[in-house]
């Protein structure tokens, strides 16, 4: 249990941690971009792609119908999620961190050993956080790069000290991307470092995702 919170928690931080970047003329210097991140364009199509994913996995679910109601900002969840990945690839490789991809595989036997298999880990994963099975190990790579991070800032993401101190090294990676929004999807906060039209769990809920207001942008 104690390691399923610091999991939830460290995932938690995920969507934390902010200045509002882009006008309406942000979509017409780059059609067909959701968001332009250190130059990169995240397309619309990509966007889209990613929930539809999600939209998939969902209708297969038993809690089909609950599942779609709860998550309403999907686009938005999902381009905010992008974006912080991109994010946090820029922290920890400035801090000098990597993340192998038999440590993600380690990160997921561990979870399917906690909650009983690789299918709970699955259902869990897509009721909780919005993640498709095809998602789950960028989903996890993000987990092992924000806890490795932390480690090695010398911050402990259980701590509001440790929290904090991750947000401002997020913080400053996310204005040296100068990120640029399509006004479709909001703002991009480089302080919360997230959309400023996403509204995520804070670190005090243990269980990321769930609990938001369902917003009609599937």
């Amino acid at each position: 249990m104690h390691r399923r919170r610091r999991t939830a928690l460290a995932l938690s931080a995920a969507a934390l941690l902010a200045a509002p970047l882009l006008t309406a003329c942000g979509s017409e210097a780059h059609p067909g971009a959701a968001a332009v991140v250190g130059g990169d364009r995240i397309d619309v199509a990509t966007v889209q792609a990613e929930a539809a994913d999600v939209r998939s996995a969902q209708q297969g679910s038993e809690h089909s119908e609950e599942l779609v109601t709860k998550s309403g900002q999907l686009a938005r969840v999902k381009l905010s999620g992008l974006i912080f990945g991109r994010v946090l690839d820029r922290a920890a490789k400035d801090a000098g961190v990597s993340v192998s991809r038999k440590e993600i595989q380690e990160l997921r036997g561990q979870a399917a050993a906690q909650s009983g298999g690789d299918e709970a880990v699955q259902a869990g994963m897509l009721e909780q956080r919005w993640v498709a099975p095809g998602q789950i190990e960028a989903s996890l790579r993000q987990e092992a790069q924000l806890q490795k991070l932390a480690r090695k800032i010398g911050a402990d993401l259980q701590s509001p000290a440790g929290v904090q101190a991750v947000g401002e090294n997020l913080t400053e990676a996310s204005k040296a991307l100068h990120i640029d929004v399509n006004p479709r999807y909001g703002s991009w906060d480089d302080r919360k470092v997230q959309l400023s039209t996403y509204k995520a769990p804070w670190i005090t809920q243990v269980t990321p995702v769930q609990g938001q207001d369902p917003e009609a942008d599937a």
